[in-house]
């Protein structure tokens, strides 16, 4: 027989499950609906990871409307353990929660810059009084007063504590003799 003639004459081609697995592909095949003959791979990982039988087990344990949902599930933490044999889908979660760490902290970090900024801001609002709006005028250096030989108006080492996200900057107008700045711990805004 032909391998198109798995079901039933003028049926389709049996389901990627049934065909890796070498046998006929029945008219009620649970696998059928949720791995199509076109992506083989698909079953083959799954099978791989859970094995055939334990797959139509929880299959046929489960009501109808779920089974789109369990099968995507065991598709994605096959195709992971495939990737990564040890960690599977934990790895991906682990990953992902790392950059999550990394990007509150720059969040963090850019939050105590806007405050340190804002400081600044006011700070030069308070000592020169209101003044129009203008480029040059806006309590900031203008590009013509910096040049590439300049030295920096303050160097700023900002420390992270990555325990409790505090970020340490420079007290805007404090310094020490020798050229250090005096630092505050400064939580983030919420």
């Amino acid at each position: 027989m032909k391998e198109g003639g798995g079901r039933k004459q003028g049926a389709a081609s049996p389901c990627a499950a049934c065909k890796l697995l070498r046998r006929r592909c029945a008219q009620d095949c649970v696998f059928a609906p949720y791995f199509p003959a076109d992506e083989p791979q698909k079953f083959a990982n799954v099978h791989k990871v859970f094995g055939a039988s334990n797959v139509n087990k929880m299959l046929q344990d489960l009501p109808m409307h779920q089974r789109g949902d369990a099968v995507s599930s065991m598709v994605y933490e096959a195709n992971a353990r495939v990737r990564d044999p040890v960690y599977g889908c934990v790895g991906a979660i682990s990953s992902l929660q790392q950059q999550i760490d990394v990007l509150q902290t720059q969040l963090a970090l850019a939050q105590a810059e806007v405050a340190h900024l804002r400081v600044r801001q006011n700070r030069c609002f308070f000592n020169h009084g209101p003044t129009p709006t203008s480029p040059t005028n806006s309590g900031f250096p203008s590009s013509k007063t910096l040049d590439s030989h300049s030295k920096p108006i303050f160097d700023m080492d900002m420390v992270v504590d990555q325990g409790s996200y505090d970020v340490v900057v420079p007290t805007v107008g404090s310094h020490r003799g020798d050229g250090g700045a005096v630092v505050e711990a400064v939580r983030p805004l919420d």
